[in-house]
Formats: structure tokens, C-alpha cells, sequence
């Protein structure tokens, strides 16, 4: 039997965060030039305004995502998965716990910037009710980008 997925609030500069902080960071520098990466670091990703979530099993890491409270809508970033954790539902978990924290914040919109061919995760927005959308706060369109929203 399969150790049950825990989601908590965790710090993105230690431990198990930062590795997989280290491993989007990497996947993305893989697939996109500088300029079209717009991943915060470790650092940033510990502001006060930022809720950072890191999804274990057993006592493995699985994945991370962040919600940032930007106002009136809250931004998803750092949203990712390991490779061996792809379709076990933790990507699902991690979006209902982002929406769970974006109500409890009084946040009614919910919004992401993402790679313009990374379609796994485009599936997994669509399947939790995003939409495509225009840019949004400091994003300008771009070869490299896809914008979604989802109103909760």
C-alpha cells in the first residue's frame, strides 16, 4: 500500500523544497531561453505574500507549488512534479490545495503564466477549470508563454 500524499506549507530554501525548486529551475533552463523564464528563486518564493506548498509521500518528495496573493487575484507559480510522481494525482492535490488557500485568502481569481509547450501541465489547468487568457500584472506576450485564469 502506497504512503498517503501530505501537502504542507514548507519553506522553499531547505531541504526537499529546494531540490525541487532546483529541478523545475533546471527543467526550465532545459526547454527556454533566460528571458522567458519567469521562475522565482528560493528566496522570493519565502515572502510573506507567498503561500509555498510541497507535496510528500513517505517521506519522498513529489512536488511544489506556490500561491501568490497579488491583490485582487492570486498567481500560481513554481508549479511542479517530479517525473515519477507524473499522473498519481499529485499535480490534482496540489490544485485543490492552491484554491483551498486562495479562498481562505479571500482571492476569487486564480492565474498562471506557463511554457508555451509544456502540455501535460496545460491538461492538468484545463481538467481544474483554467482558461487561456491574456497577460496579466508585469507579463507581456511572448513566443514562449501561455496565460490561464480560472474564477473561483
Amino acid at each position: 500500500m502506497t504512503a498517503p500524499l501530505t501537502i504542507t506549507i514548507a519553506d522553499p530554501r531547505h531541504g526537499a523544497a529546494l531540490g525541487l525548486l532546483q529541478a523545475s529551475h533546471a527543467h526550465l533552463a532545459s526547454r527556454y531561453p533566460p528571458e522567458a523564464i519567469f521562475a522565482l528563486d528560493p528566496d522570493e518564493l519565502a515572502s510573506p505574500h507567498i503561500r509555498f506548498l510541497l507535496a510528500q509521500s513517505d517521506g519522498a518528495a513529489l512536488g511544489c507549488a506556490a500561491l501568490a496573493h497579488m491583490g485582487d487575484y492570486a498567481e500560481i507559480k513554481s508549479m511542479f512534479v517530479t517525473p515519477a510522481a507524473r499522473g498519481t494525482g499529485t499535480g490534482a492535490a496540489l490544485m485543490h490545495r492552491l484554491e483551498d488557500e486562495a479562498r481562505a485568502q479571500n482571492l476569487r481569481c486564480l492565474r498562471l503564466e506557463t511554457g508555451d509547450d509544456l502540455y501535460a501541465a496545460h491538461r492538468l489547468y484545463a481538467r481544474h477549470g483554467f482558461v487561456v487568457c491574456g497577460p496579466f500584472g508585469s507579463y507581456v506576450a511572448g513566443p514562449h508563454s501561455v496565460f490561464m485564469q480560472k474564477c473561483l
